[in-house]
């Protein structure tokens, strides 16, 4: 992977990230496209997944402070019902990264038939959140945390969008807009720094040179502060849009790139 590779790839991540057009997805196409694979893909997906978790601490620092500083309190507050609804999101994800780790890493081994089929399921789904337009509701409650944790756990799929699918959950089950959008973004920050433990220590241990593969240092280094500042942009860019509800346009936006992607892939 080159300078220039990691600084496109860098950025898609951090726009992506955010935006409900599946990251993991695109990093999939990307990926693809410019013939990157293997242990040198896997190194800079956990070094650009860092830096977008980082983003968002940076641009909702305040969200992340006031929680906690809430729960230092040690006494039921607004704060502490917040971080137990974060807590709660997580079981899901946690069931499917303890039991289902080895059969997701397959699907995302599966080629772009998947990616192109869950492109078309997130258009869906926020078409559907954007016509639904139920009531909304200021207030999270546990079982929607949890319902919401469920969507982020289908979002492991390649393809299917992580904000996408939460915020549109969460608008169905009607909570308000911007109380959504940043939920949807703090409660990604404990999977997926989890997650990049693991596989950091799981790259550690098997030796970290034969792990970076053919990565150049500088590569990564790009592509991490590349996916940092995009990620920056795109958090408070999309908050902004799920509070103005135009959530239609990223829809359309999945539908063509799924539909062009499976396409490609059956021709």
């Amino acid at each position: 992977m080159d300078i220039l590779q990691a600084l496109i790839l860098g950025i898609v991540q951090g726009l992506t990230e955010y935006l409900p057009v599946s990251s993991s997805g695109h990093l999939t196409i990307g990926s693809a496209l410019f013939g990157i694979e293997g242990d040198e893909n896997m190194a800079f997906t956990i070094a650009v997944h860092v830096a977008t978790v980082l983003s968002t601490l940076v641009i909702l620092w305040k969200e992340v402070s006031w929680l906690f500083k809430g729960c230092l309190r040690m006494q039921p507050n607004e704060e502490t019902h917040y971080a137990l609804n974060i807590l709660i999101s997580m079981i899901p994800i946690g069931i499917v990264g303890v039991f289902f780790k080895d059969k997701v890493e397959a699907v995302f081994g599966s080629g772009l038939l998947i990616v192109g089929l869950m492109l078309l399921v997130t258009a869906s789904l926020l078409a559907f959140a954007y016509y639904a337009r139920p009531r909304q509701r200021t207030r999270l409650s546990h079982t929607d945390a949890f319902i919401i944790g469920i969507a982020q756990a289908f979002a492991v799929l390649p393809g299917l969008s992580r904000s996408g699918s939460t915020i549109a959950t969460g608008l169905l089950l009607g909570n308000n807009k911007k109380t959504l959008a940043q939920f949807s973004f703090l409660m990604v920050i404990p999977p997926i720094l989890g997650e990049a433990l693991l596989d950091t220590y799981k790259m550690v241990k098997g030796g970290f040179a034969a792990a970076m593969g053919d990565l150049p240092a500088a590569s990564l280094i790009v592509g991490f502060v590349a996916a940092f500042l995009a990620g920056c942009v795109a958090c408070r860019w999309m908050i902004d849009i799920v509070r103005k509800g135009k959530l239609i346009y990223f829809a359309v936006y999945c539908a063509i790139v799924g539909a062009v992607t499976l396409l490609t892939t059956i021709l």
